[in-house]
C-alpha cells in the first residue's frame, strides 16, 4: 500500500478533528463564561532511511538524512481562558469574575466543580444555585426572605437591605478559586470545570486578593470566542482537509495507471 494513502488518512481524521473543535466553539459563541477550545497537532513518527551524520565513507558524513513522515494527528484540545467582554445586565444575582478565578460550585455528589458563567438564581430556601441544575454556589449564601435589595461588593462581601432596615446587613462572603494551570481542568459540560492531576490544586481566596479577580455584579462575561476567526480557522481546515482528499485522489490515479499498463 503506498504511503501517501496513510499519511493523508491521517490527515484527514486530524481535519476533522479540527473541525468539530471549531463547530463547538461557534456552537457556544452566545454561551456565557464560555472558553474556546483550539486543536494540538503533532506529526506522528518518522522513518529513518539515512540517518543524518551517517558515514557516507570513511571520511564523510551525511549532511542531511532521509526520513519519511508517517502524517499528523490531534494530541490535546487546549483551552483558552482569556478575558471575556463584559455584559451588562443589572440583575443583582448576575456576577463576573473580572480577572483570574472561578466561581465554586458544590455537585450532588458532593465534590467542588468550578465555573466562570456567573448567572446565578435563588432556590426555595432562598440560596444562590446554577440556573440550569440547582447546583449551590460555595460558600453556601441564603438570601432573606424579605430582602428588598442584594449587593455584592467587589471583594465578595453579600449584604442585604431588609425591609424596616436603614443600613445593610452583611449575609455572607463569597470566595473564588485559581488554579496554577487552568488548562489541565477538565471541563465537564454546564459551564463546569473540575480538579485534575496537573491543573494543580486550587487556590481559594477573597476576590481582589493575591492576585485573585474581583465581583462585578449586575454584569456576566460572554464567550471569548471570535466568531470572525473561527469562520477563517474553519475555511483553513476545510481546504486542508480537501488538499488531503486530492492527495488520495492521486495515488489512486498513479496506483490505477500502473496496473493498467502492467
Amino acid at each position: 500500500m503506498h504511503a501517501a494513502l496513510w499519511i493523508s488518512k491521517s490527515g484527514l481524521d486530524a481535519q476533522q478533528t479540527d473541525i468539530a473543535t471549531i463547530s463547538n466553539n461557534l456552537a457556544n459563541a452566545s454561551t456565557v463564561g464560555y472558553k474556546k477550545s483550539r486543536a494540538v497537532f503533532e506529526d506522528l513518527l518518522y522513518q529513518n532511511i539515512n540517518q543524518p551524520g551517517g558515514r557516507s565513507s570513511q571520511n564523510t558524513e551525511l549532511p542531511a538524512g532521509l526520513m519519511l513522515g508517517a502524517g499528523t494527528k490531534v494530541v490535546a484540545t487546549q483551552k483558552e481562558f482569556t478575558q471575556g467582554n463584559m455584559l451588562t445586565t443589572e440583575n443583582s444575582l448576575d456576577m463576573m469574575v473580572e480577572g483570574d478565578g472561578f466561581f465554586e460550585i458544590l455537585m450532588p455528589d458532593g465534590n467542588i466543580a468550578y465555573t466562570r458563567n456567573g448567572q446565578f438564581m435563588l432556590d426555595e430556601q432562598g440560596q444562590i444555585v446554577t440556573p440550569g441544575s440547582g447546583y449551590l454556589l460555595q460558600p453556601t449564601i441564603t438570601i432573606p426572605q424579605d430582602a428588598q435589595s442584594i449587593t455584592i461588593s467587589s471583594e465578595g462581601e453579600v449584604s442585604v437591605r431588609q425591609i424596616g432596615q436603614a443600613e445593610n446587613t452583611v449575609i455572607g462572603q463569597l470566595t473564588i478559586s485559581n488554579f496554577i494551570n487552568p488548562q489541565g481542568l477538565e471541563p465537564m459540560g454546564q459551564n463546569l470545570y473540575t480538579e485534575t492531576g496537573v491543573s494543580g490544586t486550587p487556590i481559594q481566596g477573597n476576590p481582589g486578593l493575591n492576585g485573585l479577580g474581583s465581583i462585578r455584579q449586575g454584569a456576566l462575561e460572554t464567550s471569548n470566542v471570535n466568531v470572525t476567526e473561527e469562520l477563517v480557522n474553519l475555511i483553513e481546515s476545510q481546504r486542508v482537509y480537501e488538499m488531503n482528499s486530492k492527495v488520495i485522489s492521486a495515488v489512486d490515479q498513479m496506483m490505477s495507471f500502473v496496473t493498467q499498463q502492467l
